[in-house]
């Protein structure tokens, strides 16, 4: 939400930059792009054929307007060229079932809820929206083989109020990299997907510049606004 509702909304009464003072991301865990088991695709490549294919494009669930899974459906729209009729849902929960069941075909889940579904067969996973391989799911590749540049997070950080004493930022950092770093805390993000990585507060606050960049473009090119 930090990196994305400065572009949603225009009644904001703080703003995230002035405000706040990053200390250090925690974790980023990527979508996972899961269709319909009977859906005859494969690849990220095939669902991108598929939906060219579709005379009147094809229906994405989200798990609600201006979500994550909102914006890397609008992603998927803008970088492949393809027409996507976005089914807005009321949380992953219900888009879920509805995947499930066939109602909607195609679904950008977030990385962690999903994970138990694709191992049993009852969604079938594409992509994911991070990098590399995930551990939990290592058959899974990227998204940005296929489409160089796709990428999406969701993603956890600390902030302090604007002005906090660079002493203590700097002393949380490391508390919070330290835990972080610890095989029981890896061990257990690694089997929900949820990335780590070591971090100062500059190379944070370099992060959430880019994501506000990122998300707020596609927010624009989207025309989406919730406020």
């Amino acid at each position: 939400a930090y990196s994305i509702n400065g572009a949603l909304y225009s009644n904001l009464s703080f703003d995230y930059t002035r405000d706040f003072d990053p200390v250090a991301l925690v974790s980023l865990v990527p979508n996972i792009l899961i269709v319909t088991p009977s859906l005859p695709v494969k690849t990220f490549a095939d669902v991108i054929a598929y939906a060219k294919a579709a005379p009147d494009g094809i229906d994405m669930a989200s798990s609600g307007n201006g979500t994550l899974q909102h914006l890397s459906l609008e992603m998927f729209r803008f970088m492949t060229g393809s027409k996507v009729n976005h089914v807005p849902y009321r949380g992953g929960g219900p888009a879920l079932n509805d995947v499930m069941s066939g109602q909607v075909k195609l679904f950008f889940s977030n990385g962690s809820s999903v994970v138990g579904l694709i191992q049993a067969g009852t969604v079938k996973a594409i992509c994911h929206t991070g990098k590399g391989r995930l551990k939990s799911l290592p058959d899974i590749p990227p998204a940005s083989d296929t489409v160089p540049g796709f990428e999406a997070y969701e993603w956890n950080g600390v902030f302090v109020p604007h002005g906090t004493p660079t002493d203590i930022v700097r002393k949380l950092n490391g508390t919070i990299n330290a835990a972080i770093a610890s095989s029981e805390v890896r061990d257990r993000f690694e089997q929900l997907n949820i990335e780590t990585r070591p971090n100062t507060p500059d190379e944070f606050r370099g992060f959430v510049a880019d994501q506000m960049a990122r998300w707020g473009k596609i927010v624009k090119e989207a025309n989406i606004k919730l406020g």
